[in-house]
């Protein structure tokens, strides 16, 4: 395959792989407003798909796309390694989507990505270990961790001031004025996971322009790719994911619009700190912690922990398996090629 045919196949793919992305992750936005019925699951992914393209006019530093982009070393990037990693992590994404686990598709294209470049690496003679940022590894493995605990600490303080302010309210009025800061709550969040996701495979398409020198340099990247992925993203939210919004929305614990409006919050604050800072948290694990803050609130036995349980395990294993799968992908792409 020539390489500029190559290259157009990678974009192709990194946009694949952005939509795949919005449908894997429309349960993180729209799991607890549907739940809650506060709009219809066909209303709920067009609100989420809304918010998740606006995001594209406020983003405007990409430092999220930019720590992608330094995942590997330059010097063991290659077309190659990058469409390994894609392959990968759309493998992986898939994979997580057929069977309703809400795994993050942040994590498993880092991990595709790493992966395919260590695989390189070693094939070239190199040890594996030398191919990879290893402080943004270190950085976004730590926010495996970190994310859902800021998210389920955020969300605890949240629901308990909203609990304080609205003890003497009417149930009747108060469920009404909470089904509405639901929609902002679930805005809010959609545009967080629009300004943090869409970003990631910014990175990887600027990458790969870098690799084959079409532009110099990451701050070069054409007005094209921002473009493309937040309306890639956008369409794919617009699919929706109910396997995963049956997972969000009731297996972890039974949601309330109180409950959605303060861990939807917890969600958007949480992202937005993330995305300040330029680490690529991940969606699926921040509004899961958040919600299983709402749900400590209420009781410690509110929460479905064998569900929780089980999710814990598929974050764990989600980027090493994605670069297992990456790294597979780049050797059977070498001897092809």
């Amino acid at each position: 395959m020539e390489t500029s045919t190559l290259l157009i196949v990678v974009v192709i793919l990194a946009i694949a792989f952005d939509y795949i992305n919005g449908f894997h992750d429309a349960a993180n936005s729209i799991a607890t407003v549907v739940s809650t019925k506060v709009l219809t699951p066909f209303m709920a992914v067009l609100w989420a798909a809304l918010f998740n393209f606006a995001a594209y006019f406020y983003f405007t530093d990409h430092k999220v796309a930019n720590t992608i982009a330094k995942t590997v070393l330059e010097e063991y990037i290659t077309l190659e390694v990058i469409f390994a990693g894609l392959v990968a992590a759309i493998s992986w994404n898939l994979f997580t989507w057929y069977y309703g686990i809400p795994s993050s598709s942040s994590h498993t294209l880092i991990g595709g990505f790493a992966g395919s470049g260590m695989a390189y690496a070693w094939i070239s003679g190199a040890n594996p270990l030398t191919a990879v940022n290893q402080s943004a590894i270190l950085k976004t493995v730590s926010f495996i961790v970190l994310a859902p605990i800021l998210g389920m600490f955020i969300s605890v303080i949240i629901t308990l001031i909203i609990m304080n302010l609205a003890r003497h309210a009417r149930p009747a009025v108060a469920e009404k004025w909470f089904k509405i800061c639901q929609l902002i709550s679930s805005a809010a969040l959609s545009f967080a996971h629009g300004g943090n996701d869409a970003q990631k495979v910014m990175g990887i398409i600027a990458t790969a322009l870098i690799a084959e020198q079409v532009i110099p340099n990451f701050e070069a990247m054409p007005a094209w790719v921002p473009l493309s992925c937040y309306i890639a993203i956008a369409a794919g939210t617009m699919s929706g994911g109910w396997k995963i919004v049956k997972t969000m929305g009731t297996k972890i614990t039974k949601v309330t619009p109180l409950e959605g409006v303060a861990a939807e919050t917890a969600g958007a604050v949480t992202l937005g700190v993330t995305e300040h800072f330029g680490i690529p948290a991940s969606t699926t694990h921040t509004i899961t912690g958040s919600i299983i803050g709402v749900g400590v609130v209420k009781r410690v036995s509110a929460v479905r922990w064998g569900v929780t349980i089980s999710l814990l395990w598929a974050w764990i294993l989600t980027i090493p398996v994605s670069a297992v799968l990456g790294g597979l992908s780049l050797a059977v792409i070498h001897f092809i090629l």
